[in-house]
């Protein structure tokens, strides 16, 4: 089961976040990477912070979307995303490591719109 962020505008800068403290119960964050992949392109791809992820395929399509930062507290991942193509929905995965050394994943739905 995936969750789903509200949509997102090609053109803003926004934060999204994964809260995990119900997964956690008393452990704490250690580490999180992203992942994305579009309807595009649906290669699974780690999206460092900083990272712009740029695929093109043979038709000359071109998708576009970053990860700007992103942070973590002892129990909320956020990432803060820009760009991507509109009408184009991604398919985000945090995957977190917590002080005990378990690993767990979870898959988020985001839609661009043009506003």
């Amino acid at each position: 089961m995936s969750f789903r962020w509200p949509n997102k505008d090609p053109d803003e800068t926004l934060d999204y976040s994964v809260d995990w403290s119900r997964f956690l119960d008393t452990a704490t964050i250690s580490s999180v990477k992203w992942f994305v992949k579009s309807s595009l392109f649906n290669t699974k791809t780690e999206l460092a912070a900083g990272q712009n992820l740029t695929t093109a395929s043979s038709s000359a399509t071109t998708d576009s979307i970053q990860n700007v930062s992103q942070t973590n507290t002892d129990t909320v991942a956020t990432i803060n995303i820009s760009g991507g193509s509109n009408n184009v929905e991604y398919t985000f995965f945090c995957q977190m490591t917590d002080d005990t050394g378990s690993t767990a994943e979870r898959s988020i739905k985001l839609r661009l719109k043009e506003r």
